[in-house]
């Protein structure tokens, strides 16, 4: 599924979650209090401890998110600068040299766009990444041989440790695509959440009536606060993106053209 579409979805069933379990305490917390006055006694302690977990939790998740979010954005920084620096240097090789490896890198460049611009396509990321690998190989493989042909080791010294750079952007790029919040500290947060619309439903009932406006808003920010988060963890389907970085390479893909 996309994750823009999951986030959704999600968020949703947390809303109508948590307000099933404010709904769902408020009635335990009626019917106990009606077999035992004090009831309500001694309980604040425990609603406060999975209050403060639950925050706890969301702002562990939101650190996390936006860590890798500035990850990604430093990376795709990084193999911008990595590509720009590796294509100037071949100014280093022979002319005639030359025309062909600035081909390839041209449409290298192109290919590493698309491994991004294609999501959620799985099929054709991995299409654009192997063929990103097989223009790597090749691009390598022809300055290899060009740096043996160079008496004055310009090309081995200053071009070689430059593609070596762009290539080994690639795989830590390809990394952080994959990686995300373990699933068992986000079902975690779930559960706390809704747990924590029990225990306020079950608070609730002292007042022996509802508090419908403050259950409605309990259960929007915190449904909100779970798709944000997961916003953060998938940069290029939903509301957050990744665009002022991706510009970086798309105006060193034109200005090779």
């Amino acid at each position: 599924m996309n994750p823009a579409r999951l986030a959704i979805w999600v968020s949703i069933f947390l809303f109508f979650g948590m307000m099933a379990c404010l709904e769902t305490g408020f009635r335990i917390g009626l019917y106990v209090s009606r077999k035992t006055p004090t009831s309500h006694e001694g309980t604040g302690t425990i609603g406060a401890a999975v209050f403060a977990l639950l925050g706890l939790l969301l702002g562990f998740t939101f650190a996390n998110g936006i860590s890798h979010l500035d990850q990604r954005r430093e990376l795709i920084v990084h193999e911008a600068n990595a590509i720009g620096t590796a294509y100037l240097r071949l100014d280093l090789l022979p002319a005639g040299q030359q025309t062909e490896l600035r081909r390839l890198f041209r449409e290298y460049l192109n290919t590493r766009l698309e491994v991004y611009q294609q999501l959620p396509d799985v099929s054709a990321v991995e299409r654009h990444l192997t063929r990103g690998s097989e223009l790597q190989q090749e691009i390598w493989l022809k300055a290899i041989a060009a740096s043996q042909a160079d008496s004055t080791q310009n090309v081995a010294r200053l071009l070689l440790p430059a593609l070596n750079d762009m290539i080994d952007v690639t795989t830590a790029r390809t990394i952080a695509l994959h990686t995300h919040l373990p699933p068992l500290i986000f079902g975690l947060s779930i559960v706390v959440a809704l747990l924590s619309a029990l225990l306020a439903g079950y608070d609730m009932a002292k007042r022996r009536r509802r508090s419908s406006l403050h259950g409605l808003l309990y259960a929007v920010v915190i449904a909100l606060t779970v798709f944000t988060f997961l916003d953060l963890e998938y940069p290029r389907f939903g509301l957050i993106r990744l665009t002022a970085a991706d510009s970086a390479l798309i105006q060193l893909r034109d200005s090779i053209r």
